[in-house]
């Protein structure tokens, strides 16, 4: 009872964020320009916050937002270096504009608000957030979904100013990585995603957990298909970012594709596991001698630090004591792993292993990386809308239909490439144009949006519109149906509150029937009710 009331009563109490961080601050050795711009971040994120909340509705609160933000510079960052573009000082990062050091707790980054975020969002996230039984793809889409949740957590600084919403594609680190994030942001929600980035007990298998969410929400077809994209993807998108990791990939190839030729043959196999186990056994004594010998852990100590760069020297002989005893566990697990290949079952299980995981290390060799990224994209795009149409089925409030027109605004209004957003990308319209006619049709039902015409087409267009502006408060929106004096043309008009939309002709005007309007000419009406 009495924490329910601290509760509450931190609620009613409105937080000094901004004293908070001050304090957090005066235990820090960081330049004053960085106090200041870490300030700056902090009043901006409160400013927005208000406006990003309405826009995309499913979204952290906004303590949890801030307080994100806060414990970070506290627990995650003992060095913060701003630095100008082309300065001597930007050498370190190269040609990128931020350089995150989690074991140092180091930042250097370019003097931009934005990309200090993002380098924070960044420094706070673990490595790997899908166990390693999913084989290559447990690094390419833990990379996927951490990149596009750093991202996700830069949009309220980066697009909303306190009065209006602006995304420029241009400013956004990966418009890939940010448009599967949001993708799987529809589809499974932001409390879902939060918990699975933030899990500290890797024992738990989120990515089982998403495939079972996923297979409840939107049956086991769809959810399969958009398994395989994410999968594929993420290979793509990390072979694309990250040469480093492209060439790992590729060594990881041959590697693969020779023990599987390897098994074709049991009897080499067999006799490889044996040479395998005889050669960690040996190294295993190697260590154990060391270990016990004063003499010899003393040479291991000079011949180990003769080859290891100043940062990475080892202090102690006690140190490397204990280094060398981790090594002798992990090549202990890696006999405890030979033992249970030659288990039939085991043997069988690992090869079938090794079989997926050549599958996805054979995506590397595609010769047009680009075109295979747009091609999924595109793909599970298709998907996405399919499942938000089961959602829009399940709804039955007036209440839940307004959050899903959000929801399918915000959508419609994400970034495709650098060039268009959803809504403009025309290997989607016939899609697009069929679940907006769904959406529409479901608030006219329960009586959200005003139905203006009986005619599905001429409805269409007549609301589209509502789905394709970046008005904070979509139920504002205004239209207006002009007839062109001395013609049969006719013109739309949308209002909202920030001003007058750009007028556009009616298509399918032909068809239009008077009679069948619930709108007059030359008037502005509100498309909510």
């Amino acid at each position: 009872m009495q924490k329910k009331n601290e509760k509450l009563l931190d609620k009613l109490v409105k937080k000094d964020y901004n004293n908070e961080l001050e304090k957090i601050l005066e235990k820090k050795v960081f330049s004053e320009n960085v106090k200041s711009i870490l300030l700056s971040i902090l009043y901006k994120l409160e400013t927005s916050y208000k406006d990003y909340k309405q826009v995309k509705q499913d979204v952290v609160s906004k303590d949890e937002l801030i307080e994100n933000v806060i414990n970070c510079i506290e627990n995650n960052c003992d060095e913060i270096k701003l630095v100008k573009p082309h300065s001597k000082e930007s050498e370190i990062i190269g040609d990128k504009t931020f350089l995150v050091e989690k074991k140092k707790k180091r930042i250097i980054c370019y003097n931009m608000e934005r990309k200090l975020l993002y380098s924070l969002a960044k420094i706070s996230k673990k490595n790997k957030i899908i166990k390693d039984n999913y084989v290559i793809i447990s690094k390419t889409l833990s990379d996927l979904i951490n990149v596009g949740a750093c991202i996700n957590e830069v949009e309220p600084l980066r697009d909303f100013n306190g009065y209006s919403w602006t995304t420029i594609p241009k400013e956004i680190e990966s418009i890939a990585h940010n448009l599967v994030y949001q993708n799987l942001l529809l589809l499974v929600g932001n409390d879902f995603m939060n918990k699975w980035i933030n899990n500290k007990e890797f024992i738990m298998d989120y990515m089982q957990i998403f495939k079972e969410r996923m297979e409840k929400l939107y049956g086991k077809e769809l959810t399969e298909k958009i398994l395989k994209i994410l999968k594929e993807i993420s290979v793509y998108l990390e072979i694309k970012f990250d040469k480093k990791e492209e060439s790992k990939i590729l060594k990881q190839k041959k590697i693969v594709e020779k023990e599987l030729e390897q098994m074709s043959n049991n009897e080499e196999f067999i006799e490889k596991i044996t040479e395998e186990k005889r050669k960690l056994t040996n190294e295993i004594k190697i260590i154990d001698e060391t270990i016990n010998n004063k003499h010899l852990l003393e040479k291991e100590y000079e011949i180990r630090n003769e080859s290891l760069p100043l940062e990475e020297k080892i202090f102690s002989m006690r140190i490397l004591a204990k280094i060398m005893t981790n090594e002798r566990g992990e090549k202990l697990e890696k006999i405890e792993k030979l033992n249970k290949l030659l288990n039939p079952q085991k043997y069988v299980a690992y090869k079938k292993e090794l079989e997926e995981k050549e599958k996805y290390l054979s995506l590397v060799e595609n010769d047009d990386i680009e075109n295979e990224i747009n091609k999924l994209k595109l793909e599970l795009q298709k998907i996405v809308l399919k499942c938000f149409d089961k959602k829009l089925k399940k709804c039955t409030s007036k209440q839940e239909m307004l959050k899903l027109i959000y929801e399918y605004r915000y959508y419609m209004m994400l970034p495709y490439n650098d060039k268009k957003y959803i809504y403009e990308e025309k290997d989607l319209q016939k899609e697009i144009k069929e679940e907006t006619k769904n959406v529409l049709e479901r608030a006219y039902r329960l009586k959200v949006i005003q139905k203006f015409s009986k005619q599905e087409d001429i409805n269409y267009e007549l609301l589209k519109y509502i789905f394709q502006n970046r008005n904070i408060n979509i139920e504002d929106i205004e239209v207006k149906l002009i007839k062109e004096k001395g013609t049969e043309k006719y013109f739309i008009q949308p209002f909202d509150n920030n001003g007058v939309g750009e007028k556009e002709e009616l298509k399918n005007s032909e068809n239009l029937n008077k009679k069948d309007l619930a709108i007059r000419f030359n008037v502005k009406v509100k498309a909510f009710y």
